[in-house]
Formats: C-alpha cells, sequence, structure tokens
C-alpha cells in the first residue's frame, strides 16, 4: 500500500472505536507478561535479544527465574489490579509439569487461571483449568518472512498446537510484533489465519531493536500504521480480544490504540514507571479516550504491605517490588 490515505485511516479507526464499544466493555486492562526464564533451547528468532544469549549455559542460575519471585510479581499484580497477560518462557527451561506447577499456584494467588505462551508443545493434555488459553507465537505478520526470522517455530506446527488446545477447551491466541518488514498488504494473510485458526485472542507488539540482533537498527513502526492494522483486525472481528504493546519510549501510541479497538495494553516496566511521570501518562492516556482503566498504574496506597499476604517465602521479592516501586 504505497497511497496513504490518512483520512480513510481516521475513518477506519473511528468505525472501529464503535466496534469496540458496542461488543467490549468501557474497561481498558493494564496486561502484565511473566517471564519464566532467559534462556531458549531455539534461541535463532532474529527480533529477539535471546538470540544473542547463545553463550549462556542452559544451566545458569540467570537462565530461570526462582519460582518464588514469580509468584510475588504474580501477588504484585493482582494487588494492582493488572492482569497477567500470559506466562513466557524460552523452550526448555522448565518441563510441563513444573509449567503446570508454577501456573496452578499462580491461580491461587490470584483467583484465575493464566495463559501460557511458552513454546510449540503436544502435551496440552497435562494441564487443566489452571491455564485459561493457549497463545501461539506467529511473530511475523508474514509466512515467508516468519520462515526467514522464526526458523525454528513453523507456521504449521503452531496452528497443529493451537487446534489442540481448541479441541481441549482452551480459548487460542497469537502474537504479532509489527516492524519485521510485513506491510499492510500482509494483513490479508493475517485475517485468513485468525478465522481458519478461530482465535479468541490477538496480542500486537512494536519492535523493540535490541542490540547485536539483526534488527538494532530498525525503527519502531509508525503510529499510525500500527493503529490501522488494530483497527482493521477490530472491524474484521468484532468480538475478538486485542491487546496491544506499547514501549516507554512510545506511550503516546497508548490513545490511539484504544481508540482502534485495543482491550488492553501492555508491554511496561512495571515496578520502575509505577508512580513515575510515565505510569500517569498511561493513566492519562487512557483517560482521554473516554475508557475507564482497570488497576492502578499511580496508586501508592495499592503496593501495601511489604509482607506476602500469601505465603511468607515470597516476602523478600515483594519488599523488592515495593522498594523499586517506590523508588522513583
Amino acid at each position: 500500500m504505497n497511497n496513504i490515505d490518512s483520512f480513510e485511516i481516521l475513518k477506519s479507526i473511528e468505525k472501529a472505536n464503535k466496534l469496540t464499544l458496542k461488543h467490549h466493555s468501557n474497561e481498558i486492562t493494564l496486561e502484565r507478561a511473566i517471564f519464566l526464564s532467559w534462556w531458549c533451547d531455539k534461541g535463532d528468532c532474529k527480533f529477539c535479544y535471546m538470540s544473542t544469549q547463545k553463550d549462556r549455559i542452559k544451566e545458569s542460575s540467570k537462565a530461570k527465574r526462582q519460582v518464588n519471585n514469580i509468584y510475588a510479581e504474580a501477588e504484585m499484580c493482582a494487588r494492582l489490579g493488572w492482569n497477567i497477560e500470559f506466562l513466557s518462557g524460552g523452550y526448555e527451561s522448565f518441563t510441563t509439569l513444573e509449567i503446570k506447577d508454577i501456573a496452578q499456584n499462580i491461580k491461587n494467588i490470584t483467583g484465575k487461571g493464566v495463559w501460557l505462551n511458552t513454546g510449540i508443545t503436544n502435551e496440552l493434555d497435562q494441564f487443566g483449568d489452571e491455564i485459561i488459553g493457549i497463545t501461539g507465537a506467529l511473530e511475523v505478520a508474514n509466512p515467508k518472512l516468519h520462515d526467514e526470522i522464526c526458523p525454528s517455530k513453523p507456521i504449521d506446527k503452531i496452528s497443529e498446537m493451537l487446534s489442540s488446545a481448541g479441541d481441549l477447551g482452551y480459548k487460542k491466541a497469537i502474537t504479532i510484533i509489527l516492524g519485521l518488514g510485513e506491510t499492510l498488504d500482509d494483513l490479508d494473510y493475517l485475517i485468513d489465519y485468525i478465522k481458519l485458526n478461530k482465535i479468541d485472542r490477538i496480542i500486537f507488539y512494536s519492535l523493540n531493536p535490541h542490540e547485536g540482533t539483526e534488527f538494532e537498527n530498525e525503527s519502531q513502526p509508525a503510529s499510525l500504521y500500527y493503529s490501522q492494522v488494530v483497527s482493521t483486525i477490530r472491524l474484521n472481528f468484532p468480538k475478538i480480544e486485542i491487546i496491544c504493546g506499547t514501549w516507554i519510549d512510545n506511550l503516546a501510541n497508548i490513545g490511539i490504540l484504544i481508540l482502534s479497538g485495543a482491550n488492553g495494553i501492555t508491554k511496561f516496566p512495571l515496578f520502575k514507571m509505577f508512580a513515575s511521570r510515565y505510569g500517569k501518562r498511561v493513566e492519562q492516556e487512557v483517560k482521554w479516550t473516554g475508557r475507564s482503566l482497570k488497576g492502578t498504574f499511580t496508586d501508592i496506597e495499592k503496593l501495601g504491605k511489604e509482607e506476602s499476604e500469601i505465603n511468607n517465602e515470597y516476602t523478600d521479592f515483594i519488599k523488592r517490588y515495593i522498594k523499586k516501586s517506590k523508588k522513583i
């Protein structure tokens, strides 16, 4: 699409906004992915910082997070009213049964099952009601580019996993990163993929160029391009849940992405931004869309006591999170 019609983009956003309000609540959620590890056995997605970590051994204590740290983070999310976007980790960092146990404990903490984004697996039948849904890391909205950029994540294997998830009664989601070389013309493929695989949720991110990757010198996608992608998906799928990620240096994207169809926003360094001018900016962006915000990015009182309300073994980590949040 070479001829950009800004008027048509604005009309698309307006229609998407009306459609979102018709089929969804007025509430915008704050979403946080909880990472289980910084190791990936694949380690070859060309945009991912894990592709720069190949020299780190899998057994390194830095590769896997301490589970009590994970649980403390989940407790803090519950205190602040944040949703857990999904549990995410690199391939082979945790076993299926370990992930199941982590998910169950988080459900016990938050009262909600969790989404998973832990790679392609054929062991979904090992999970139970601690899981809400399964996320396929489709990543690139162009199959040819996907094969080049994510060579160890075959699309057909992702689709097979999502099909199995549906058969087991789980919801299905995909992640898409914008700025990897795709264009608006690739939306036809993405729309067909959502239809064919009966996707319930889509999570968009903008490229975050990591040093040492092939994309380190690339720019993040333009805000109106991002919004056109989101509004197009909303117009084609009125009831789908859309989560949009943006970075601390692009907070001005939030308002337009919400008006384009986003139900939730994500990809923030929560405890570094909390109660800072950045956290206030997030809340202002939501306010000016006319939406209400579920959870808080500024209310110090919601941080609560420096002791865990769930398990004393989490307390040291709770203290660190609160200290980090009050530091700014």
